[in-house]
């Protein structure tokens, strides 16, 4: 059975996209530790980062780059954390995460629920900074 990422990649469920390529893609988590949390995920559905091909493993990491650095443009932060756990969906996924401090990265933290039109704020705002550094 696919799983939610897989869905959303085939349209079966909608996402508050910020970029994509031709083999990953980036888009607003729905229960985020903080306003700007973002997940990036490779389109082909493989549970655990490290079994992703040299390849596609290399790609994700730097589309990551490219999507943590608009997101530390368009939210206010010190910086954008970074994590990968992936217990939580059997597909491999980085969350990027702005943080001030460490606390704003922590998973046991209860998980916010923004408002759709923040979520669409959000995403906007972020892959108008996308489109800034593709110029």
């Amino acid at each position: 059975m696919a799983t939610i990422f897989t869905r959303i990649v085939n349209g079966e469920i909608p996402c508050y996209k910020i970029a994509e390529s031709d083999n990953c893609l980036a888009f607003l988590d729905i229960q985020p530790l903080v306003k700007g949390h973002t997940l990036v995920i490779p389109k082909k559905e493989v549970d655990y980062i490290f079994n992703l091909d040299d390849a596609i493993f290399k790609e994700l990491h730097l589309f990551s780059k490219k999507i943590a650095l608009a997101i530390g443009k368009a939210v206010p932060c010190k910086r954008v954390g970074v994590a990968v756990i992936g217990l939580e969906v059997p597909h491999s996924h980085i969350h990027l995460i702005p943080i001030n401090n460490v606390s704003d990265i922590n998973f046991a933290r209860p998980k916010l629920k923004l408002p759709t039109e923040e979520m669409e704020r959000t995403s906007e705002i972020i892959r108008q900074e996308i489109s800034k550094t593709v110029k």
